[in-house]
């Protein structure tokens, strides 16, 4: 083969491989739109309903908001949806929202991050990976502690009795206490086949 064929080759390989990205980008932009839009819904759907029931009845009876209206509302927003929702952190409450590899690894990147000074408010992962089931599209945007959230997720001294024993009751083994304001609390992580 001649040089100038392998210069000629050499540029078709290159803008096949160019092409091959830029459709794999434009396949990409809808998912990551959709990911931001499903995972950007439910974290104030859940802060309108926690608000009510502390207007009602107090920081005690909003613990069952978390423990139980937090995983159905996933449920039914994951149906509405199709994509798969979840709460995860690194200092779980809930025994179900332990992370798995791949949101372990950005949770800690998202601690990374946010130490180096980003704005957690800010931070997400996606992508597309491939796993035993097959292809499917991941993201993950960090869910970063609110006013609200400190009187059961605050330091333990400052957490009420009521709200503590609560929390006691139902978590026994919980982990998700200490945090101040604007911290990393965990993340919304969803998922959906390809």
């Amino acid at each position: 083969m001649t040089i100038h064929r392998l210069g000629a080759l050499r540029r078709v390989l290159v803008f096949a491989m160019l092409a091959l990205s830029l459709s794999a980008l434009a396949q990409e932009a809808p998912m990551l739109t959709d990911a931001r839009k499903v995972a950007g819904a439910v974290p104030p759907k859940l802060l309108e309903v926690l608000n009510a029931q502390i207007t009602k009845e107090g920081h005690a009876s909003a613990v069952a908001v978390c423990n139980e209206k937090a995983p159905q509302m996933a449920k039914a927003a994951s149906e509405q949806t199709g994509w798969a929702i979840r709460r995860v952190s690194l200092r779980n409450r809930n025994p179900k929202a332990v992370p798995d590899a791949w949101e372990l690894a950005a949770l800690e990147d998202f601690d990374r991050r946010a130490a180096a000074g980003e704005k957690p408010a800010t931070l997400e992962k996606f992508e597309q990976v491939e796993n035993a089931t097959g292809k499917e599209y991941r993201y993950m945007k960090a869910l970063p502690v609110q006013q609200i959230c400190l009187a059961c997720h605050g330091p333990s001294e400052t957490i009420a009795p009521e709200v503590s024993q609560r929390l006691q009751t139902l978590y026994p083994a919980d982990k998700a206490t200490g945090y101040a304001i604007g911290q990393i609390r965990g993340a919304i992580t969803i998922r959906k086949p390809l």
